[in-house]
């Protein structure tokens, strides 16, 4: 429905339904606070930003450009290598999946929380250091100047 909808909020109202929906996913899997930070971080924040964009562009039918059969083509080409990839994708994902035996830790926080600080310390810092470096980019950009 998302892609199906002619009203873009209601296409951001079935995504964010889609986004619960891979939240509920992440908990089947046992990931509870991956499910939690899904739901917070794209269904709460990024989905709302959606909406005041889509909102405040005022997009009305007479002043969008219409597109050429040839782009419209172009789409459909490649749309088809898309689902071609993915098929041949979930194609080998039982023998994946069947490799592996089933942990009950996988998911939980203690065990997220102890991979993230021993495992991936440095990336996690250098990551947290880009985010404020852009942070402080942003509030620069933002800020007017004063003559």
């Amino acid at each position: 429905m998302v892609v199906m909808s002619k009203n873009p909020v209601h296409s951001i109202l079935f995504l964010i339904l889609t986004f619960f929906a891979i939240a509920g996913h992440y908990v089947l899997l046992n990931a509870q606070f991956l499910a939690a930070v899904h739901i917070i971080v794209y269904a709460g924040a990024i989905m709302v930003l959606f909406l005041f964009v889509i909102m405040l562009l005022n997009l009305n039918e007479e002043s969008e450009p219409h597109k050429s059969t040839m782009l419209k083509f172009a789409a459909v080409i490649s749309a088809g290598i898309l689902l071609i990839v993915m098929v041949g994708m979930f194609k080998g994902a039982e023998t994946i999946a069947a490799s592996h035996p089933h942990d009950a830790g996988i998911g939980m926080i203690k065990n997220l929380g102890k991979v993230l600080f021993n495992d991936f310390m440095l990336p996690f810092e250098v990551s947290s250091v880009l985010f404020l470096a852009a942070m402080v980019g942003a509030v620069m950009l933002g800020k007017k100047e004063i003559k």
